[in-house]
This record gives C-alpha cells, sequence and structure tokens, in this order.
C-alpha cells in the first residue's frame, strides 16, 4: 500500500522563485491495485513520483509504504521494494554490457556482493525468462544490449524490474517513446506482469484511451493537485470526451494539451 499525506513540494522555498508542484496531496493506494495517471505537461506526474520513490524530498507532508514512514529514506532504500521505469528505454540498462550481465545484477539488487553467480543454472533461468518475452532475446543474451531495439529494451527492463521482486511499480510513460506495435507488446507484457506478480501499480500516460482501458483506477492532475478519481464501474463508463467534459467542469476551461489529446483521440465520441 501507498499512503501520501498533506504531500507538498515547492521548487526554491523561501526564494522568489518559489514554485509550488505538488499542493497537500492526499492519496492512498491500495496494495495490487492498478492505477493510471493523466494529466497535462506540468501538471506534476513525474514530481509526484519522485517522491513517491525518493529521488525528490517534499517540503512537507508524509510518504508511508504500507505502513512504515518512508519520507526521509533515500532512493536507494525504497528500491528494495520499488521499480521504476522511465520513458526513455536506454535508462533501465546498461548498453555496454550483455543481456545475461544486465539480468545478473538485477537478480543481486538489494544483497551484498557476492550472493549468486553467473553460472549454468543461472543462464537456463535468465533464458526461460526471456522465451516468455517472445522476442527472440533468448539467443541473444550474450549480445550487448545496445544492439536492441527500444521496445525490446523497455521490454527488457520490464522484465528485469520483475525479476528484482518489487511490492510497487511505477512506470513513467514507459512506452510514449516506442511505435505503436512495439508500445502494444509492451502494455501487453506489463499488464501480464502486474497480474501475474500482483504488483501495486503506478502508470503515468500522455495516452488518454490507455488511461481508461488500463488499470482499475483512474487519476487526473492539474497544477499539483488530483482532480478526478475514478474507479470501478465510473471508470469503465468513461470515454475520452467523458473525461475531457469532467476536466471542464472542475476547471471552468477546456483542457489543452495537443501531445494529450492527439494520443486520445478527442474529436470524437464512438
Amino acid at each position: 500500500m501507498i499512503r501520501l499525506q498533506n504531500l507538498r513540494c515547492t521548487f526554491h522555498a523561501g526564494t522568489p522563485n518559489a514554485k509550488t508542484v505538488i499542493r497537500d496531496l492526499d492519496l492512498t493506494v491500495q496494495a495490487g491495485e492498478f492505477v493510471t495517471i493523466i494529466g497535462s505537461n506540468g501538471a506534476g506526474k513525474t514530481t509526484l513520483f519522485n517522491l513517491i520513490s525518493g529521488s525528490l524530498m517534499p517540503t512537507a507532508g508524509k510518504v508511508y509504504i504500507g505502513d512504515e514512514d518512508v519520507t526521509a529514506h533515500p532512493e536507494h532504500k525504497r528500491a528494495r521494494y520499488l521499480g521504476r521505469i522511465f520513458q526513455d528505454p536506454l535508462v533501465g540498462t546498461a548498453s555496454n554490457m550483455t543481456l545475461e550481465d544486465n539480468m545478473m545484477i538485477t537478480c543481486k539488487k538489494g544483497f551484498k556482493w557476492p550472493v549468486i553467480s553467473l553460472n549454468r543454472k543461472m543462464r537456463a533461468y535468465f533464458c526461460e525468462q526471456l522465451i516468455h518475452l517472445k522476442m527472440g532475446l533468448e539467443s541473444r543474451m550474450k549480445e550487448n544490449v545496445s544492439s536492441l531495439s527500444g521496445g525490446q529494451r523497455q521490454a527488457l527492463t520490464l522484465l528485469m524490474m520483475v525479476l528484482s521482486r518489487p511490492d510497487i511499480a511505477l512506470l513513467d510513460e514507459h512506452t510514449a517513446a516506442l511505435d505503436p506495435r512495439n508500445a502494444a507488446i509492451v502494455m501487453d507484457l506489463t499488464t501480464r506482469f502486474i497480474r501475474e506478480h500482483r504488483l501495486t501499480t503506478l502508470m503515468i500516460t500522455h495516452n488518454m484511451n490507455h488511461a481508461i482501458t488500463y488499470g482499475s483506477r483512474l487519476l487526473m492532475m492539474d497544477a499539483g493537485e488530483i482532480i478526478i478519481d475514478v474507479s470501478g464501474e465510473e471508470k469503465k463508463k468513461l470515454t475520452v470526451p467523458r473525461l475531457l467534459g469532467m476536466f471542464a467542469d472542475i476547471r471552468r476551461q477546456e483542457f489543452e494539451n495537443d501531445e494529450v489529446l492527439l494520443a486520445g483521440g478527442r474529436k470524437t465520441e464512438g
């Protein structure tokens, strides 16, 4: 479970350039919940992930993982139970290392060296896991990751995250840099891994259709606040125009973000 209590983040606090990007935010995500997050550029989505992961400390408020207050815990300490995937496929892997070496590092996550070694048994295990990706990577284990396509790297990053056995997955627009075919493949893998490993998941997306289609709950952020929070039957009935209408009713203005609107298919309601 993730619980955020009165969370606030202000950059350059106490100066004339002070800017509050997260505003007294309260949020509880139950264990096993799959939450999609949508919002315009500057809404505070990535900052929210930075606060949960520990790469950024809040100006005020608390971050709880389960029943533990982790507000002061550094990023490396939270990484023991939290996995994060970024938009850029180059971020999640070491380009100049082989697939099997990348996977080996993942399996050592959270342990002191040496715990396990890259032996025949481990290679067989890695091969078995790669076969499940259905991308032919099991025959390329000794190749450097730099030889893979963006879609293959992001799929490998997903697998590596799962092998590290996190409780929580933070997916920060992890398909946005991929072509539609590879984005669909990675999303299929994402939903399968979330289901099989019962991950508590937050997924930022710029694609309104993805935000509506995937997950059990949808949040819309604007100006550092959660302004829409829908789940269950209400979420199942959502369409892009209805979501835009909800935004307009709350903010008394139209949603304006070309990237999100183009990805969401704004103009028609089927």
